[in-house]
């Protein structure tokens, strides 16, 4: 027996408002722009980062941004290493989205997890637990003991299944329920919080409305996390006990989203609105309208060369005197050198592109 989906006028409510909202998002992505690459590519980066650190990994945004553009898991920074490998799941994840052969088996799972956790070999990535396990509290104590272990591969079983049904609900409250019954069965030693987010952003991703960096809500979950841990421990009661009610954690989760997606469309205006400046700012230069491209990169943390070259396609040597000529404008500085160069907004490109300066 697996938790079962609630239902109630609030719920309700909650899915209607998060469908007004996500049309609006659609809107503002559906159109190819030049700036809504840099934006899905920071997007990734902080829910990817955002998923990690409710797991107590922590790396800067800056360092997440690069390892979105260079993923390797040749790195001996456990930190790293935890952001590469859940950015890889997430990557399959975008494959899995619309892959018109997929199925939900248990390997998927099982390989999601292996991928999640791979850094982590001593904890056995991609197979059930043969032990016991608890879950400590934030505050000390046990707060949940996850079901026998000998149980697991029946209730993996179900759970497959149970994602295979479609129950009139939405993709949101379902996604909520498959992340509930999976934390709930805790089939892993370890990372079982980041599967069961990978598992809830697949879910969502399945169904086609938006792309896993603007329909998850991991940035939400890291940044409430005490809450998030509240609403699960609420329902879950301690103990695996399915059939206790859900409606706290749904609506938890749809709230989740309703501020998520609020977050997220005022991130859309305010590119929109930057990128009109870039493209003004270019103008008046007289330069190539191709710069703004470059200038937007940076102000996702930074660009470098490669990266304008591919979004912009240019060669390399154009890209490196496009570069040098947004430097010696004082819009761009450059950091680091070699492989390692790039280039990051100057103060004065801040101002430029928020509107603060006019000059």
């Amino acid at each position: 027996m697996l938790f079962t989906t609630p239902s109630n006028p609030r719920i309700a409510e909650l899915e209607a408002k998060l469908d007004s909202l996500q049309a609006r998002l659609r809107q503002g992505l559906d159109q190819p722009r030049p700036w809504t690459h840099p934006l899905r590519r920071q997007q990734q980066a902080r829910s990817w980062f955002s998923s990690i650190r409710i797991e107590g990994y922590d790396l800067s945004p800056e360092t997440a941004t690069r390892l979105v553009d260079r993923p390797s898991t040749a790195t001996s920074d456990e930190n790293e290493a935890a952001f590469v490998c859940y950015a890889q799941a997430m990557e399959h994840v975008s494959v899995l989205a619309d892959d018109p052969q997929f199925r939900w088996l248990d390997r998927v799972i099982y390989d999601l997890h292996f991928e999640a956790c791979r850094f982590q070999r001593d904890k056995h990535p991609g197979r059930l637990r043969e032990d016991p396990i608890s879950v400590t509290s934030p505050h000390g104590g046990v707060a949940y003991e996850g079901p026998e272990w000998s149980r697991l591969p029946g209730l993996i079983d179900e759970f497959v299944d149970s994602l295979k049904e479609s129950d009139g609900a939405s993709a949101a409250v379902r996604a909520a329920i498959a992340h509930l019954n999976l934390v709930s069965i805790h089939p892993f030693e370890d990372g079982n919080g980041r599967i069961s987010r990978i598992i809830q952003s697949l879910v969502l991703a399945r169904d086609g409305i938006l792309a896993p960096e603007f329909g998850s809500i991991e940035q939400y979950l890291a940044a409430h996390t005490e809450d998030y841990y509240a609403a699960l421990m609420e329902v879950q009661g301690g103990t695996f006990e399915p059939r206790r009610d859900a409606t706290p954690w749904v609506e938890f989760c749809l709230n989740a989203h309703v501020s998520q997606a609020e977050d997220r469309i005022k991130i859309i205006d305010a590119a929109a609105d930057r990128w009109g400046r870039l493209e003004e700012l270019v103008a008046d230069k007289g330069w190539d309208d191709r710069l703004a491209i470059a200038l937007e990169q940076s102000l996702y943390g930074s660009t470098d060369r490669s990266n304008y070259a591919a979004e912009a396609g240019i060669a390399n040597p154009t890209a490196s005197n496009d570069l040098r000529r947004l430097v010696d404008a004082e819009l761009l500085e450059v950091t680091g050198g070699g492989r390692a160069t790039a280039y990051r907004p100057t103060s004065r490109l801040e101002a430029l592109a928020s509107g603060a300066d006019k000059t």
